[in-house]
């Protein structure tokens, strides 16, 4: 007997349309989660629109600030992937 003929061709199963269903189901939760930010968006205020530098928004928001960021806010120093940013603000920080 030849090899090709040993090789049975692929059919779709029930397995197959769980794991296709859970697949979609996956890329769909993260595709709607993902179109609205749930974070609170930077004041328009005049001292936020002059704020150019991490340091800056540090001044404020550092553990020793006026406003200190919340204990349970991620450590991360990258505000604009989850803050929005002000109307007409100048390019985001590094």
């Amino acid at each position: 007997m030849a090899e090709s003929e040993l090789k049975q061709k692929w059919q779709l199963g029930k397995k197959d349309m769980v794991f296709f269903g859970i697949v979609a189901a996956v890329i769909l939760v993260l595709v709607l989660g993902s179109s609205k930010r749930t974070t609170k968006a930077v004041p328009t205020d005049q001292i936020h629109q002059q704020v150019k530098s991490r340091a800056e928004c540090m001044a404020c928001h550092g553990v020793d600030g006026v406003n200190p960021r919340p204990i349970s806010h991620t450590k991360a120093d990258q505000c604009f992937q989850c803050h929005l940013q002000p109307t007409n603000w100048h390019k985001a920080m590094p």
